[in-house]
């Protein structure tokens, strides 16, 4: 199969990049790396500030079409992530399950799907346990799907550089390196190396 040269990524805060002076986010890392690497590659930056998995699911399509529609299947993909903001406004595990299903059942009928987990918010540690259920959540309709699925709450909790940057700046977001570390993640998953394989 040929690699995607046609991705969107689609997804709250985290997706967007914000708190990052660089305005690269972990979207603009991966992506430099992959055209460091010779990819053909264009990116489409779909990360919306506060946007819950309802959010998402309502809008992902109608932003995704016209920028993959023109492309062959095999030159598309769709990379989601989202659900802290789910555990932020108390959004129950449920809801957040039936938005995730219906989103990722709908994006494989336009394109090759990856999905990669929620972050966690910093300064509100009692989201925690949320945020772990929906991680396993996650990773089992992924799986049930096909889809590969990228945890990272656990390991950017416990590292020390996003969670410092985070409660130093607005409580959530990283600055540069915390976004390195999750782009970094991101590059070294074997499902994002083999869609340029």
């Amino acid at each position: 199969m040929a690699a995607p040269s046609h991705l969107c990524f689609i997804g709250d805060s985290f997706v967007q990049g914000c708190g990052d002076p660089a305005l690269l986010g972990w979207v603009g890392r991966v992506c430099q790396q992959a055209i460091a690497q010779n990819r053909d590659l264009t990116a489409y930056n779909l990360g919306v500030r506060g946007q819950t998995s309802g959010d998402i699911a309502a809008r992902w399509h109608a932003e995704a079409l016209p920028r993959l529609s023109m492309q062959p299947r095999d030159r598309r993909g769709l990379v989601f992530s989202f659900g802290a903001n789910d555990a932020a406004q108390g959004i129950t595990l449920d809801l957040t399950r039936s938005h995730t299903e219906a989103t990722l059942d709908q994006a494989q009928g336009m394109a090759p799907v990856l999905l990669i987990g929620p972050a966690p918010i910093a300064d509100t540690p009692s989201t925690d346990p949320v945020l772990a259920d929906m991680c396993a959540m996650m990773a089992h309709g992924a799986k049930r799907r096909g889809i590969a699925y990228l945890p990272v709450f656990a390991a950017l909790r416990q590292n020390q550089t996003w969670m410092a940057e985070a409660l130093s700046g607005d409580g959530a977001h990283p600055g540069s390196n915390g976004y390195s570390i999750l782009a970094d993640m991101v590059c070294q998953w074997n499902a994002w190396q083999d869609w340029f394989r």
